[in-house]
């Protein structure tokens, strides 16, 4: 009985890995064997589609979900010899199928229905994208650009109240040199021979089978006599892009931001990817934060904080505002100026002073005699 392959144990993880902890481990294996490091490696490329047809599935998390769910209902289970699907004639003679998995003889999944799931054929097409007589074609076809993630930090007050903040980014651009064919000038191509020009392999997995781009043409059905000395054949190059990006006011570490069509490049003419920015608020030397209130520390020798005083300081766009520190102020009071705060949606904070009594480390002997006096006649003990 024929058993599929466990993705995860493919890539070397548990079930319980997160979508990160997969790519950065997808990352790292395919490095390893991808077929421009391993030339003439059968084993190597082997590995490799092994790798590619895994992280098809465990990299999108919807993919993902539902493979998880066949995996607990068994669905993966005796699709090999037994089974009780329909099978077309040996060979793909007259009345064989045509999708996935039916060129040797292959199961009918649309014949399953396992419950809310529906029929295995529609929930296979929705995992692997595509079956067999069609993969050639869509491996052609236009596709979206990656997508960039980032994490920017940004100053204090430009967070408060907004503004722009320049990042660099590094992103997939279409080869200058070959525009993208991945042959250097003047070379010839012919058709690939692990593709046969088809531009897709086929992975066998049990009882069906997964169409993806070839890995050694890269889905373009044919390979240049000489690769591009710019890009090594690959068709794109890592480029290095600034953008000014808008800081919206009122924000916070952790807050995202997605900029439609600001990622990597499109392939075969598709869009470009998307931006998508974390924002990480960098602390200030004076201001701190709670919710949409600003806090102010500022900081009152013994005496000011005794006798009472005034202070001004300025507020976070830029207006002075002046405090009246009462007789008797204790470390840690706090004075609210309304107002004055972060806005956001309509809202606004206000701004916070709180107190802070500072003292001084040395003294002279002539300060050292005053305050001991001060002490004495106030029945003070020290």
């Amino acid at each position: 009985m024929a058993q599929s392959k466990d993705f995860y144990a493919v890539l070397g993880v548990s079930a319980s890995a997160s979508q990160d902890e997969i790519k950065k481990q997808y990352r790292k294996l395919a490095k390893k064997f991808h077929p421009d490091s391993n030339q003439g490696d059968a084993k190597a490329a082997e590995r490799f589609k092994e790798i590619s047809e895994a992280y098809t599935v465990l990299g999108d998390a919807a993919k993902r979900k539902q493979y998880d769910e066949m995996r607990r209902l068994g669905a993966f289970q005796g699709f090999g010899t037994g089974g009780s699907a329909r099978r077309g004639p040996p060979g793909g003679g007259a009345g064989a199928g045509t999708g996935a998995g039916r060129d040797q003889g292959g199961i009918h999944f649309e014949d399953f229905d396992i419950g809310g799931l529906g029929g295995l054929g529609d929930l296979f097409n929705s995992m692997f994208g595509q079956g067999g007589r069609q993969g050639a074609s869509r491996a052609r076809q236009a596709e979206r650009g990656q997508s960039v993630e980032v994490s920017l930090e940004v100053p204090f007050r430009v967070a408060a109240l907004g503004g722009k903040v320049p990042v660099t980014l590094e992103v997939n651009e279409e080869c200058p040199t070959c525009h993208g064919s991945g042959a250097a000038p003047g070379a010839s191509f012919k058709i690939c021979p692990e593709c046969n020009g088809r531009g897709v392999v086929s992975f066998g997995q049990g009882g069906f089978a997964v169409n993806r781009p070839c890995p050694m043409c890269l889905g373009r059905g044919q390979i240049p006599s000489e690769r591009c000395p710019t890009c090594n054949g690959a068709g794109e190059t890592r480029a290095r892009r600034t953008v000014n990006i808008t800081v919206p006011p009122g924000t916070d570490t952790g807050t995202r931001v997605r900029l439609t069509g600001q990622g990597g490049k499109g392939q075969n003419g598709g869009p470009p990817g998307d931006l998508l920015i974390t924002f990480q608020v960098a602390p200030d030397r004076f201001f701190a934060r709670e919710g949409l209130d600003v806090i102010a520390r500022v900081p009152l020798n013994i005496a000011q904080a005794t006798l009472g005083t005034k202070v001004r300081l300025k507020t976070l766009d830029g207006k002075w505002v002046k405090i009246t520190i009462p007789k008797g102020t204790p470390s840690g009071k706090r004075f609210r100026v309304r107002g004055q705060g972060i806005e956001k949606d309509g809202d606004r904070g206000d701004l916070i002073v709180e107190v802070s009594i500072v003292v001084p480390e040395t003294l002279s002997p002539e300060q050292e005699d005053m305050l001991k006096q001060f002490a004495a006649a106030g029945g003070l003990k020290y």
